[in-house]
């Protein structure tokens, strides 16, 4: 049997000590994976990856695939975990999850390796969407297996002259393109206010421009194209859109949401893109999409959410929906308008060529075109059933 084992490689403590445990506790050799998924220096973690021990370092560099094949079909179906978070570390896991495989496949690995905790929700996500991918392949964690606490580590590391390079940082931060996310610390307490220094990303909104911008976003199909005319790929757009949107305060999330494994947990987001994206979106949809299409999609767009949030990316409910929603999106197509203030993105504007608004049946001006005769007989109709069931009250 092959000894290899593929490791999801960051560059941090935590995996860098992975990999002389491993080869200690499993007599494997070990293969390390860095994925960018946006925020990755590939060349320099590879290299730290070969200083601590590992036989091979793999590099990947998964921004677009994460746009297109993730992102984007999240955003046409409107998913938003507990309608506010924009799912951005959620989205990133499965597709973690397919390179590891993509490379334990290649490389003849018995074993996929991860630096997920033993409470959090990654740990699910990974190791269910790994084994949908090769059921037959086996499953480590070694942080939530070794019991070893950051000081552990640490010695753990100088007693095998580790190259680490031991960040003091208060919190535990996760990012990629979509978003940012930070934990611990004080931010434990959810009756304490966030401090400035856990967000990154974003200007603290009262200290922001006294200026509103505009910015106009094209869509094509559900997909957004372009920002003010300039016609962009998805990575671009969404680098953009957070540099715009930062700069403006906005995207910053502090959500106590409900975590897969049962328990409560404080998080601080950051999206500015994220944001801005699904709110013009939805606003896309509202001028596009038909009643029933709309309510129908809300209930949609929960399921979606918690399917990416719970880790079954690769279900086949997920591909169903797929379907449904894709068929949505077949006339989401036009220019939303927003203003971008202090924390704030808004709405002011909105055309299609596939628009179901109609003025001159809305207006009360001379304009109108809606039979006001016919209200009289819709109203008794409609109101037949309440009238027969209160007929004998």
């Amino acid at each position: 049997m092959s000894n290899k084992i593929v490791l999801a490689y960051s560059g941090g403590l935590d995996t860098s000590v992975a990999v002389p445990w491993l080869k200690e506790n499993y007599d494997a050799e070990v293969i390390t994976v860095t994925i960018d998924l946006g925020m990755v220096d590939l060349d320099a973690i590879k290299q730290r990856a070969i200083e601590v021990g590992a036989d091979k370092a793999v590099t990947i560099d998964a921004k677009t695939p994460l746009v297109n094949e993730y992102i984007w079909p999240a955003l046409k179906a409107g998913a938003m975990y507990e309608e506010e978070y924009p799912l951005a570390t959620a989205l990133g896991r499965p597709l973690i999850a397919k390179c590891l495989v993509d490379v334990a496949k290649a490389e003849g690995a018995y074993a996929i390796a991860h630096g997920c905790t033993g409470k959090g929700n990654d740990q699910v996500r990974i190791e269910v969407s790994a084994a949908a991918l090769m059921p037959g392949i086996k499953l480590i964690a070694p942080i939530r297996d070794w019991g070893m606490s950051r000081a552990d580590e640490i010695d753990y590391a100088n007693e095998r002259n580790l190259p680490i390079n031991v960040k003091d940082s208060r919190f535990s931060v996760d990012e990629n393109l979509w978003g940012r996310s930070a934990e611990a610390g004080e931010l434990e307490d959810p009756g304490l206010e966030p401090p400035e220094e856990a967000f990154t990303w974003t200007i603290s909104p009262d200290k922001s421009s006294q200026d509103k911008e505009y910015i106009e976003i094209r869509f094509v199909e559900g997909v957004p194209v372009s920002i003010n005319n300039t016609d962009m790929d998805g990575v671009e757009l969404i680098v953009e859109l957070n540099r715009i949107a930062g700069n403006h305060g906005i995207g910053r999330i502090d959500h106590v949401e409900n975590r897969l494994v049962g328990i409560k947990s404080r998080e601080i987001y950051e999206s500015p893109a994220g944001i801005v994206l699904h709110a013009a979106h939805k606003a896309l949809e509202d001028l596009t999409l038909s009643r029933d299409q709309a309510r129908f999609k809300h209930n949609v767009s929960r399921e979606y959410s918690e399917i990416v949030y719970n880790g079954l990316w690769f279900s086949r409910h997920r591909l169903n929906l797929d379907r449904y929603i894709e068929d949505t999106q077949k006339y989401v197509s036009g220019t939303v308008q927003m203003s971008l203030y202090k924390g704030k993105c808004t709405v002011t504007g909105r055309q299609s060529n596939h628009g179901l608004y109609s003025k001159t049946l809305a207006t009360y001006d001379r304009d109108d075109e809606f039979d006001h005769t016919s209200a009289e007989g819709f109203i008794k109709i409609f109101g037949l059933s309440l009238r027969t069931e209160n007929i004998n009250e």
